[in-house]
C-alpha cells in the first residue's frame, strides 16, 4: 500500500501547481492526463462505472468492472472518491482519494497496469512508472478522434504513450517492449476519461490488450 500511496502522490503532485507553473514546467499529455480539471460539472454524489476487459494471446482474458464512487468533501465541493477496481481475486485494493480536478480512475488503472508488468517480467515497479512518465513528458503523441457515448458523437482526443521503444532495458521485457497506452480523453463524457487502453502485438496478432471504457455516471 506505501508503494502504491508513494505513486499516486508523485503523480499528484503537479494538482498542487499553479496555471502558470503547469504550462511551463509539463508537457500537453502530462496536463491532460493528469492536471485537467476532468469532474468540472459533477455534482456529488455520483457513480461513475467502466467496463474492463482482457484479450490476447499471452494470458487469459476476462471480462470485469470499475465503479468511482464521488461523495461531497467534509468542506463541500467534490470530490471524496472511493474505487472499486475489479472484482474477486483481480481486486486491487487502492485507497480513497480526497481531490476534486483530474479523475483518479487514470491513476487506478496505472497503479494495476505497473503491478501487472511487474508481475510479467519481473522488472522494478518504480522503473516502470518512471518510463510512463517520461514517455508523457516527452513522447506523446496527441491526436483528434471522434468518439460515440450513448448514442452520440463527442470530441476527444487519443494520447498515446510508447514507454518502451527507446528505453536501453527494453530486450528484459520481452514481448512487453511494444506495449502502447491510449488515454482517450473528453470533456462530452462524465470524469473526462471515456478509456484506457494498452496493447502488445507481434505483428501478426495481439499478445495482451487491456481495455477499460466508461459506461455512464449516475447521481
Amino acid at each position: 500500500m506505501m508503494t502504491t500511496m508513494r505513486w499516486l502522490i508523485a503523480l499528484l503532485m503537479p494538482l498542487c501547481l499553479s496555471p502558470a507553473q503547469a504550462a511551463e514546467d509539463y508537457s500537453a499529455a502530462e496536463q491532460a492526463i493528469f492536471m485537467r480539471d476532468q469532474f468540472a460539472g459533477l455534482k456529488a454524489p455520483t457513480t461513475l462505472r467502466y467496463s474492463f476487459r482482457k484479450t490476447g494471446s499471452m494470458e487469459p482474458g476476462f471480462e470485469d468492472q470499475v465503479e468511482l464512487t464521488l461523495n461531497a468533501k467534509t468542506e463541500g465541493g467534490c470530490c471524496l472518491v472511493h474505487g472499486e477496481f475489479l472484482s474477486g481475486t483481480r481486486r486491487v485494493p487502492l485507497p480513497d482519494m480526497d481531490q476534486g480536478k483530474a479523475n483518479p480512475v487514470t491513476l487506478y488503472f496505472l497503479e494495476r497496469d505497473i503491478r501487472e508488468m511487474n508481475r510479467i517480467t519481473r522488472g522494478s515497479q518504480n522503473y516502470f512508472r518512471k518510463r510512463i512518465r517520461m514517455a508523457a513528458y516527452q513522447g506523446a503523441t496527441v491526436t483528434p478522434v471522434s468518439l460515440r457515448y450513448r448514442g452520440a458523437t463527442v470530441k476527444g482526443q487519443d494520447i498515446t504513450l510508447k514507454p518502451y521503444d527507446d528505453d536501453p532495458n527494453r530486450a528484459r521485457y520481452g514481448q512487453l517492449a511494444v506495449k502502447e497506452y491510449h488515454f482517450l480523453l473528453s470533456e462530452a463524457v462524465p470524469g473526462g476519461v471515456y478509456a484506457i487502453r494498452t496493447i502488445a502485438h507481434d505483428g501478426a496478432s495481439v499478445l495482451l490488450d487491456e481495455d477499460m471504457t466508461i459506461e455512464g455516471a449516475e447521481r
